[in-house]
């Protein structure tokens, strides 16, 4: 009989927009990304001489990043994930070089050696075995307006790893398609029984904001909170271009002077972002002695601000500014400056973390003289710490 291997395959291949900001499988867990919880798990079940080697789909955008963070032993290889989830499990097959898998969700950071040990020996008895969980809720059918009661002790949730021989599970994801939510589903259109072995309550997805706040507190994580000020000024001058809050005005008369495309906004935000997290500002990250950034776009320069704070374990949770003009008259435009911003910091789509307001200088001063605009800007940043 042949030797049958093991590759564990994790799937880190979604964008995680219920949680909002970071993916989740890419956000800092007690110091460490989501996925790589369970890349250790594979390194010890390696290390036992249980599994062969580690593959990893991880969407395009995010590849250099995680080829970064592989500093394990165990051989691994990596790929690009697809446009669903049963496209990105067929990516990882492709390369794995096991007879068998262990198919893994990157954001399920709590799975244990011992049931991955339970998957695989089952799995050589029956070919394939997946963990089930019973349900301790009653539960309700609701067709087509219709309620009724089902018996909850026919139903399961279905957890991760699932387990398979390689060949015939690929050659039922290619026969079932591609738009499954798991491997099961396909092993099972293509005809094939389906062992079982008992899953865990602690084994659940991070899905939604309340699954991060339990996970945060079973690895005994505490919340800290800083905040950051920060202030820009710019000239106001003809031929210049008038872009606020990552938006430009069109037919404004007079535009604002700088070395990158001026967005006085957009700056303060940055250096109050960078001062909450205690990083440098944007003189030091982007000089105006450097060519690169000159006419900068200050989105990008934002998005790369967000990106680092984010991989320093930070998350956003508000911005305020406030920008000081004399002309031409904004009011009217807040709304737009807000919806620009907020898609550039948001950490959950369906909470606003950005305000603004615009303020006249009353005819007092450089600003008030046509002269100049200032903008003044705190942000508020927080991350948990392991106790």
């Amino acid at each position: 009989m042949p030797l049958k291997t093991w590759s564990f395959i994790i799937v880190a291949g979604g964008t995680g927009t219920r949680l909002g900001g970071t993916p989740k499988q890419f956000r800092l867990l007690g110091g460490i990304p989501v996925w790589k919880w369970s890349a250790k798990i594979a390194e010890k079940l390696w290390n036992e001489g249980a599994i062969s080697e580690l593959v990893l789909v991880v969407p395009k955008e995010y590849l250099s990043e995680v080829e970064e963070q592989c500093d394990f032993k165990i051989p691994t290889q990596i790929t690009t994930g697809g446009a669903t989830r049963s496209q990105s499990v067929m990516n990882g097959l492709k390369i794995s070089c096991g007879s068998h898998v262990l198919v893994h969700d990157a954001a399920r950071p709590f799975i244990t050696e011992d049931l991955c040990r339970n998957l695989i020996a089952h799995t050589i008895i029956h070919g394939s075995a997946v963990p089930l969980l019973q349900t301790k809720d009653s539960l309700k059918r609701l067709y087509f307006g219709e309620l009724t009661c089902v018996d909850r002790n026919e139903f399961f949730k279905t957890q991760t790893p699932q387990a398979f021989e390689k060949t015939p599970l690929t050659e039922a994801i290619t026969l079932f398609g591609f738009e499954g939510t798991d491997e099961a589903a396909a092993w099972e259109a293509a005809g094939r029984e389906i062992s079982h072995t008992e899953g865990f309550e602690s084994n659940f997805k991070i899905t939604t904001k309340f699954d991060w706040k339990i996970a945060l507190s079973i690895i005994g994580c505490t919340k800290r909170q800083r905040t950051g000020h920060g202030f820009d000024v710019h000239q106001l001058v003809p031929g210049r271009k008038l872009i606020l809050a990552g938006v430009e005005l069109e037919n404004a008369e007079l535009g604002l002077l700088g070395h990158s495309d001026a967005d006085i906004v957009l700056h303060t935000i940055m250096d109050a972002i960078l001062g909450a997290a205690g990083l440098p500002d944007i003189g030091t990250l982007f000089p105006a002695s450097d060519k690169k950034w000159k006419d900068a776009d200050s989105r990008e320069l934002l998005k790369t601000v967000v990106k680092n704070v984010r991989s320093e374990g930070w998350s956003i949770d508000w911005v305020d500014v406030t920008l000081q003009a004399q002309v031409p008259k904004l009011g009217h435009m807040i709304p737009k400056f807000i919806a620009s911003v907020t898609s550039l910091i948001e950490e959950n789509e369906e909470e606003i973390n950005f305000n603004m307001k615009v303020k006249s200088a009353e005819g007092c001063g450089s600003v008030g003289r046509n002269e100049c605009m200032t903008c003044h800007g705190v942000a508020t940043l927080s991350k948990y710490d392991l106790n």
